[in-house]
């Protein structure tokens, strides 16, 4: 087993055959035998007007997620700030905190829609980003009691936030005193060097911590470890050729262009698969390298059941 806890992050990606009130239910169902698994968190994400990606209102799927689950922490991975109003958020989250105390995370990211008509709808401009600092000092600002403004309920509730950082957000984490979300690239140990070394401590972390985002599969071969990974790989590689990204499939075409081969192939690199002894060597190592607290585990296939059974492995 690795040395540090294990999560799970769930994108409600859609499958091929099923309709997307039906990948809604079986994120939940999911997120219970998860629980049962005995993995840390379950958090879901924010994802606009993406084909192929229906978890568009993560409080709300949090709940049902929380509802149906007992002991497992449910949150965020996130709350895309910029497209809301702190306040509304922070009212979210305490209710959720209220009705579920003790149990709930607040995952906080800085994207807007990918499109001008996504953005339009959403009622954010391009560089709502821009201004992500402020929002979150004005969200927890609520949850403290120090605006003029009060948030009822949430005010007064320990809400952990989480920051979801690419590049500036491990600065932004840092300068907050918050704990970090950050994906397991090339780069992943330079920025937590320098998220831990410029770490300011705050009523929220006394101390820094470290995230890490892995995709990472399990098998009882390595190939067939690999075979997990691929109809996610290739939905990539389709939305990067024709724009719009796919319900996963169960199988790969066997002919590519030269063009989606190459995306397919980019689509792998940085992944962990294998059986449960080499990946977890694998993760370890990343653990040792980078003095990770955590790692959150954003795999995504064709088969739910095969996911399961992958995640089963890795927490063995």
């Amino acid at each position: 087993m690795l040395s540090v806890p294990l999560s799970v992050l769930d994108r409600s990606r859609t499958r091929a055959g099923e309709t997307e009130p039906e990948t809604l239910r079986a994120t939940v169902e999911f997120a219970r035998q998860v629980e049962d698994l005995g993995y840390k968190r379950f958090w879901v994400s924010e994802h606009h007007s993406v084909p192929g990606v229906v978890g568009s209102a993560p409080t709300v799927l949090a709940a049902a997620v929380a509802a149906r689950t007992s002991q497992i922490r449910v949150g965020t991975g996130g709350v895309m700030l910029p497209n809301h109003q702190p306040l509304v958020v922070a009212e979210q989250f305490g209710v959720l905190e209220s009705l579920y105390p003790g149990r709930i995370d607040m995952g906080l990211g800085r994207s807007v829609g990918f499109t001008n008509g996504v953005r339009r709808a959403l009622g954010v401009e391009k560089d709502a980003a821009d201004d992500f600092t402020a929002q979150v000092q004005e969200l927890l600002g609520y949850l403290a009691g120090t605006s003029d403004v009060h948030a009822r309920p949430g005010e007064g509730l320990h809400i952990p936030p989480f920051i979801l950082a690419v590049g500036e957000g491990a600065a932004i984490a840092a300068s907050l005193g918050l704990p970090v979300v950050l994906a397991a690239r090339p780069d992943a140990e330079e920025l937590v060097e320098q998220y831990r070394t410029t770490f300011q401590p705050s009523v929220w972390a006394a101390e820094p911590y470290v995230v890490l985002a892995v995709t990472a599969a399990v098998g009882d071969t390595t190939e067939a470890a690999r075979r997990l990974l691929l109809p996610e790989a290739w939905a990539s590689a389709y939305s990067r050729t024709r724009g719009v990204f796919p319900p996963l499939q169960p199988d790969v075409p066997v002919d590519m262009t030269a063009r989606e081969q190459e995306f397919f192939e980019n689509a792998l690199r940085g992944q962990y698969y294998g059986t449960s002894d080499e990946v977890q060597a694998a993760l370890e190592a990343l653990v040792q390298r980078t003095a990770a607290d955590e790692v959150l585990i954003t795999t995504n296939t064709y088969d739910r059941d095969d996911l399961l059974a992958s995640l089963a492995k890795l927490i063995g």
